[in-house]
């Protein structure tokens, strides 16, 4: 391996050693000029012809400690769901707010319409041009027929935050935020001018691995770990998840009850002067209970079970970064090998041979960087998830209480009248 020391590529990192400024991404840009198609979902051209400025390439590195907003610069929000109804077809679209200081945007604000099938385009060529790097997840597009009705307000609205929450992630992120793509989706206007969606043809990601069936020896101990992190995650939601449906299940199913039990008592106290008062109180405390109960599984519905589905979408698009990354390393491997047996030792090392480890560390650095990102994020939500909850239900039962509590004058002050009769 001597004769070989001069072109000799470094030794294979097994967590990108170098740091993300460091590493020149290995996508070229010639490379990068072949994903040049900027056509929306519905086949219109869009022109973004205007060059990323040096200084927005600096912001790219500088942002990943950004978390607090402190010195952010793009704010995007999805708001105002309408439904639009056409002989063809039935879809809602949201307003797409931008608020920005980037020179890669000609405005500082934009308000656009989009609907569900625009944010999956995004999505798709977020994953083909940026192939290193973990995309955020969109909430599932299809619901099962006759559970969910797609078109209510609660459906809607449950959809609508998680499109903000997607728009967030990508907004923040130091790499996804300056897709071109992504400046498209936001700013361009004229996105429904034909109708229908031309069908979007995915040629493969912009980095795309070809092992001839090589089979990668082992994954770098730092990502097995996070394969072997992801699989036990993805155990625990499921539990999570299904036992909160049980629990919404039978909470419903409680409330239905408790909505017939009250005014039984309310019909009661009609034919009971003496009792009239305490049976109208209990059933008042049933009302209070049943809207309280109604108030909490809203909440699990609405506000708990999403950030499980999301986190759950987000670990298999984690698993296909991971594998995407182990495409990268074989190749790497075969091609290494291939030159390891040539019999010309004093041949310098293949360009290609270079620049596929140079892959290597991209791929591994930027996986990296997003799986903290991802952590961070991560830690923030299920902080907040929890401690909303453990809030929620400390005021339920704070509602039930008060509403027994109501009861006691009533009850006292009938038995201090009793007791003056007797």
């Amino acid at each position: 391996m001597s004769a070989m020391s001069a072109g000799a590529p470094r030794s294979l990192p097994s967590s990108g050693q170098k740091s993300i400024q460091d590493i020149c991404h290995p996508l070229s840009a010639e490379e990068r000029a072949a994903d040049k198609d900027l056509s929306l979902p519905n086949g219109t051209p869009v022109d973004t012809s205007s060059p990323a400025s040096s200084s927005s390439l600096l912001n790219r590195l500088q942002l990943d400690d950004d978390l607090d907003g402190e010195t952010r610069d793009l704010f995007v929000t999805v708001e105002d769901p309408k439904k639009h109804v056409s002989t063809m077809e039935t879809y809602i679209t949201y307003r797409v707010c931008t608020k920005t200081t980037r020179t890669e945007f000609d405005l500082p604000e934009y308000s656009v319409r989009r609907r569900y099938q625009d944010f999956d385009w995004l999505r798709n060529k977020l994953e083909e041009s940026q192939a290193t790097h973990l995309i955020p997840p969109l909430p599932e597009k299809f619901v099962m027929k006759g559970v969910v009705d797609r078109f209510s307000e609660e459906f809607v609205e449950t959809r609508r935050k998680a499109l903000d929450k997607f728009l967030k992630r990508v907004a923040d992120h130091p790499v996804l935020s300056f897709n071109e793509h992504f400046n498209a989706f936001l700013s361009a206007k004229d996105l429904n001018k034909r109708q229908g969606l031309a069908l979007l043809t995915k040629m493969g990601e912009s980095v795309k691995y070809v092992t001839g069936g090589y089979k990668l020896r082992a994954r770098p101990v730092e990502f097995a770990a996070m394969g072997d992190y992801l699989d036990m995650f993805t155990q625990k939601l499921g539990t999570i998840d299904r036992i909160a449906q049980r629990i919404i299940k039978e909470q419903s199913e409680f409330l239905m009850e408790l909505r017939e039990y009250g005014p039984v008592y309310s019909s009661w106290s009609s034919f009971e002067e003496d009792l009239h008062d305490p049976l109208e109180g209990v059933s008042g405390c049933v009302s209070n209970c049943s809207s309280a109960l109604e108030d909490l599984t809203e909440d699990m519905s609405e506000d708990f079970l999403p950030v499980l589905r999301e986190y759950v979408l987000y670990i298999e698009s984690m698993k296909n970064v991971l594998k995407k990354r182990d495409q990268v390393q074989a190749e790497y491997e075969t091609k290494l090998e291939a030159v390891v047996f040539r019999e010309d030792k004093k041949t310098p090392m293949p360009a290609d041979v270079e620049k596929c480890q140079d892959r290597v560390e991209c791929f591994n650095a930027d996986l990296k960087a997003d799986w903290d990102r991802w952590e961070n994020n991560k830690r923030q939500d299920f902080r907040q998830l929890l401690t909303g909850m453990a809030d929620k239900n400390i005021q339920y039962y704070e509602k039930c209480l008060a509403a027994w509590e109501s009861l006691i004058p009533l009850l006292q002050d009938k038995q201090e009248a009793k007791d003056q009769t007797n």
